[in-house]
């Protein structure tokens, strides 16, 4: 049976889809960015109570994505907005051209760190995920001034069958450019990205190896998203038992998506919406809506996931289990571990 709510629970990471907007056109892009915004994206006065129902319940990490929020402009109002009450406040800028005045602005609203994208170690490689030409040497010249500002900054990689016999480079890519952090995504087949773009089953569980082996002598922190296994991973290298640490799988469960129309998600991989911020309250959707109670109860996991020694501690990815079978509490099917 699922866990009843409770009056307790909070996410600790918040991320806010400011709008669809974008330049770019990317392969593997969750939420098919256009070049216009969308005319129903939440108004600023929306944006502004959306943090104000979110604070009465959590001060999160609150991660500003898009498309790009950089098309947005309001955007350095609604963060600055959210810095002041308490959140600590990321930014994820996607196809801008930054400039100085950008950072200047960045820094005014005491955005504690910025996302960029690389996605291959060379020009071509990201240049043809990111179907944009000279969107590699773009990218080096916003870590440039994020450097020259002082600005930390993490890089994000997604890999998928283009990029995953070149981690190594990326990563070694992301320490000589100065990155803090470099974060790696799983792709999960939704929006552009198809289920052909994303590696097999045992190219997965090779990757993850890979990127393990790599975090171990990392002089910055390594983090992956979207691939709970990688806790499992982990503990099988550390001796960690399974019941230990937190949920590799955190979609409704200390992690949530808003989308630019208001619609709260566990994640902005899967797509089902818990409710609505225009019609209901953030604490209400989040800590009672029949979604994110089930996805928060490892219970009522199915197939190999429910069986697992390490199904509290990882938990499958539940958008990829949706966006292959149709059914988020169906078994991660990219995982080989029985």
């Amino acid at each position: 049976m699922p866990t009843p709510p409770s009056v307790n629970i909070a996410p600790k990471v918040v991320a806010w889809e400011s709008t669809r907007a974008c330049n770019y056109a990317c392969s593997h892009c969750r939420a098919t960015a256009q070049k216009q915004p969308d005319p129903n994206q939440l108004t600023t006065q929306e944006a502004l109570h959306m943090v104000d129902q979110i604070a009465a319940i959590c001060k999160p990490v609150f991660i500003i994505s898009g498309g790009d929020p950089l098309q947005r402009n309001d955007i350095f109002k609604i963060a600055a907005y959210a810095s002041n009450i308490g959140f600590r406040v990321a930014m994820s800028p996607s196809g801008s051209n930054m400039s100085q005045k950008t950072f200047e602005k960045i820094k005014q609203a005491n955005i504690q760190m910025i996302s960029l994208s690389i996605d291959g170690a060379t020009a071509h490689t990201h240049d043809s995920f990111r179907n944009v030409p000279g969107a590699f040497d773009l990218a080096l010249k916003n870590i440039a001034l994020a450097n020259a500002n002082g600005v930390p900054f993490r890089i994000n990689t997604t890999i998928t069958q283009h990029n995953y016999k070149t981690i190594a480079a990326i990563h070694k890519t992301a320490i000589e450019q100065g990155a803090v952090e470099w974060d790696v995504f799983m792709l999960v087949p939704t929006g552009r990205g198809k289920i052909d773009m994303e590696i097999t089953p045992n190219q997965y569980e090779e990757t993850l190896q890979i990127i393990y082996k790599l975090s171990v002598a990392s002089p910055i922190p390594v983090k992956v998203t979207c691939a709970p296994q990688y806790t499992r991973i982990v503990a099988q290298q550390t001796k960690e038992k399974p019941l230990r640490g937190g949920r590799g799988c955190m979609a409704g469960n200390g992690f949530c998506f808003i989308s630019h129309t208001g619609e709260v998600f566990g994640c902005g991989f899967l797509p089902i919406p818990a409710g609505s911020i225009r019609q209901q309250s953030f604490q209400e959707i989040y800590q009672q809506s029949p979604l994110f109670i089930e996805l928060r109860n490892p219970c009522l996991l199915r197939g190999k996931c429910g069986k697992c020694f390490y199904s509290i501690m990882c938990g499958g990815c539940r958008a990829r289990a949706f966006s292959t079978k149709n059914n988020y509490l169906e078994e991660e099917p990219f995982c080989i571990f029985k």
